[in-house]
């Protein structure tokens, strides 16, 4: 058992240590602030703190974790031997950095508090971030502090035993759009047609046409062929239906068809199925209570995980709401067009309200791909050439390598042929 001496054992503080001490690196962890328990504790122990106590392992320690609120704290990046860090915590600390403050920082979210100007969506501007503005990104970097942390301490402490975590990849599916032109009524198809007409879009009109004849024809109806592809690497995948009323945002299947209600049930038999919430219900939480509730009835089980319209998470309002909605599990904490980790780390954590100084019992699982960052490519070349890169950062930590996949993407061919890559991607990062 690791024990860790503070002045004050706050919630920060035990937030932030069993995050990164259990969760991650797998290590028993124990906390005093009595300095007689501290020095007769005969095991590996560790003083955070502004001050050692003799010539016990120390790290420094900044104001963050003892405070209350959110002030504008002016960051300076320093260098770690490679890695970006900041919160410099001077010669005497056995690390330069106060990693346990920079952690909260970022898995927090606490830039996401401070003023800014939202997106025409209402999200946080990638461009705001920290992490973008200097350029780390694409790093985990939260997993590989505190990998190269455990390698100083066992240094000191090699008796440390630990849970060795193991590599996860999982596939995230996301049907905010089921059907193309299939199921979508008579009126819907005729304001289609005249839409195309209008824009000259003749050969949109032609597969319209097609799919109004033989439903089966429709582009993103490709769910058969994504099962054969999952039985085939044996990889954890997760399918985010929407299941909402019509809106300007959200303008899926109708929930009433019962084609659409059976396609559902049939993708439920051999994979999770959970909910990816409209638009409308990330403004109205009884709105999102009721789709809950209707998904949950359809498919005869319970709904715990969840998925944002648009990637939208507004902090800390989204998951006060997921909370109350009874929602257990996560998985919207990403950028849709950047590639990379909007909150530092590439492990599931607990999301942590800094207004009300508590942490929420809902599991926060990032993504570190979206496919709409794909956007930008012509070749499958340059898709894997980032890929690889994340790939390998979170492959060196056994982190998560989470990747969302939209079903309207999959059902395109533009620049890409979405499905052949999906299915190389699945074949290059499963295991």
């Amino acid at each position: 058992m690791l024990l860790i001496y503070t002045h004050k054992i706050s919630k920060r503080f035990s937030y932030t240590m069993k995050h990164v001490f259990t969760r991650i690196l797998g290590i028993d962890v124990s906390f005093t602030n009595t300095v007689e328990d501290f020095i007769k504790h005969s095991g590996p122990k560790i003083t955070y703190s502004k001050q050692p106590l003799q010539n016990e392992f120390f790290i420094r320690s900044n104001s963050l974790l003892f405070e209350q609120g959110i002030d504008d704290i002016d960051i300076k990046i320093e260098d770690w031997d490679g890695l970006p860090c900041f919160f410099e915590a001077g010669e005497r600390s056995n690390i330069p950095f106060d990693i346990f403050s920079a952690t909260f920082y970022l898995l927090s979210r606490y830039e996401e508090y401070l003023p800014h100007v939202k997106d025409e969506l209402g999200r946080f501007p990638v461009k705001e971030s920290l992490a973008y503005q200097q350029n780390f990104l694409q790093l985990p970097v939260v997993d590989l502090w505190a990998q190269r942390f455990l390698g100083i301490l066992k240094k000191r402490f090699p008796e440390i035993e630990r849970k060795k975590r193991t590599y996860k990849f999982t596939s995230i599916i996301n049907v905010t759009t089921s059907h193309c032109f299939a199921y979508r009524g008579f009126v819907r198809t005729l304001g289609g047609i005249f839409l195309d007409l209008g824009k000259f879009k003749l050969l949109r009109l032609l597969k319209r046409v097609a799919v109004w004849i033989n439903p089966k024809k429709d582009p993103y109806n490709n769910f058969s062929y994504l099962m054969e592809i999952h039985k085939q690497f044996k990889c954890k995948t997760m399918f985010f239906f929407q299941f909402a009323d019509y809106s300007r945002h959200d303008k899926n299947v109708s929930i009433y068809k019962n084609k659409f209600q059976y396609l559902i049930k049939s993708v439920a038999d051999y994979s999770v199925v959970s909910l990816s919430a409209s638009y409308s219900s990330s403004l109205n939480n009884s709105v999102l209570k009721e789709e809950k509730n209707r998904l949950a009835n359809l498919i005869n089980r319970p709904v715990n995980y969840s998925r944002m319209r648009y990637n939208r998470v507004n902090i800390p309002q989204t998951y006060r709401n997921l909370v109350e909605t009874e929602f257990t599990d996560d998985y919207t904490m990403g950028y849709t067009h950047e590639i990379g980790f909007r909150a530092g780390t590439c492990t599931p954590f607990y999301f942590y309200d800094i207004n009300l100084e508590i942490q929420q019992p809902i599991k926060v699982h990032p993504f570190a791909v979206c496919d709409y960052s794909f956007l930008k490519h012509k070749k499958q070349q340059q898709v894997f050439e980032k890929l690889d890169f994340i790939y390998r950062q979170v492959k060196e930590v056994h982190g998560d390598f989470n990747i969302v996949f939209s079903n309207e993407l999959l059902g395109s061919n533009n620049r890409l042929k979405w499905l052949e890559l999906y299915k190389a991607i699945l074949k290059r990062y499963y295991v």
